[in-house]
């Protein structure tokens, strides 16, 4: 039988405020900064993960004597929780600023008005236009040749799907998951660039762009459809509703919220990528409006030919090509996030 001693020393009755636990975590990094004042430790790196030990180390002991032994569990892992989170801020955080640092000396009126026909690389002139263009429709393409198609696919894996033929279609699209955006740009560079000599256009890259969007689009609305409550879908078919009409009027508007998001990460996916436009789209520094024929720009294109200069003026506006994008998916993320809100479906 245990003492009431013993029990005492496991589990305590009081609760580790804020203050004492901050005042915990400073006395563990002064005594990381007293260990690099009087020994040979140095660099601020070695001191930075070294205060972060002695400070979680001072945090827990401090959870151990008010709290018990029980506590510096929990304790132990919602620092670390919040470490991986701080770690992905403050690393998603470091590039949007450093970005936004470098890209914002070249943004203008002019860099958005003007494309780079006749500029040279030690010019100080040129723009983005024509790229944001073919960004534009490139993605558009992509995506109305996508959603459609991974919405259906979905809605048959999660409402009508059931054996052999489902596993065959969900382990495809797991499958497709995988697949290195360089290869959905050759596969479309040999069917339809070469095979059946369409050329360069922005439509062959969003095609190729689609083949990547699709599997995403298909995994994010499948999740999002099965969390759809059954008991919605059984009062739809009480009252004699279709079943094609309930899947479109109860079970899609209820999972809107969570599609659009899909969709939205599928677009940001593939806004960025390079390595299919390079083999499709190929790239053109003049403003060329047709998506369906002839070569075409995007920011991805405007950033790796500008990156690839040795010139500054150039290493500048591929900075500001790639602010540009980071807007771009951002103004269309947030578009799509109000528009639903709008029409009440979120």
């Amino acid at each position: 039988m245990t003492s009431p001693a013993a029990g005492t020393s496991v589990l305590r009755s009081g609760r580790l405020g804020r203050r004492q636990g901050a005042a915990a975590a400073l006395a563990g990094t002064a005594v990381a900064a007293g260990a690099f004042v009087l020994t040979p430790l140095q660099g601020r790196a070695d001191f930075l993960l070294v205060a972060y030990l002695s400070a979680t180390a001072g945090y827990l002991v401090a959870a151990a004597r008010t709290e018990g032994r029980r506590s510096v569990v929990d304790r132990l892992a919602a620092v670390l929780v919040a470490t991986t989170v701080g770690i992905c801020l403050l690393a998603l955080g470091s590039v949007l600023v450093y970005t936004a640092a470098r890209g914002v000396k070249a943004l203008d009126w002019y860099f958005f008005t003007h494309s780079m026909n006749g500029v040279g690389p030690r010019d100080d002139a040129g723009g983005a236009y024509h790229a944001i263009i073919g960004t534009l429709e490139q993605v558009v393409l992509a995506s109305a040749l996508s959603v459609p198609t991974g919405l259906l696919v979905a809605i048959y894996l999660t409402e009508y799907g059931q054996g052999r033929p489902a596993l065959v279609v969900r382990t495809v699209v797991d499958v497709m998951v995988g697949i290195p955006s360089i290869v959905a740009g050759l596969f479309i560079y040999a069917f339809w660039v070469l095979g059946l000599g369409q050329g360069f256009s922005g439509f062959a890259a969003a095609m190729a762009l689609s083949i990547l969007m699709l599997p995403i689009v298909v995994r994010s609305a499948e999740e999002m459809i099965k969390l759809v409550p059954s008991a919605l879908r059984e009062a739809a078919y009480a009252l004699g509703i279709p079943r094609w009409k309930a899947i479109l009027r109860v079970v899609l508007p209820t999972a809107s919220a969570g599609i659009t998001t899909g969709v939205m990460l599928a677009v940001a996916r593939v806004t960025g990528e390079t390595a299919p436009l390079l083999l499709t789209a190929f790239g053109f520094d003049s403003i060329h409006n047709d998506p369906f024929s002839g070569p075409q720009s995007s920011l991805p294109l405007f950033v790796f030919s500008q990156a690839s200069s040795a010139f500054g003026t150039a290493i500048d506006r591929a900075w500001a090509g790639a602010l540009t994008l980071i807007a771009v998916v951002l103004l269309l993320t947030v578009t799509a996030r109000l528009l639903t809100r709008r029409s009440g479906l979120a």
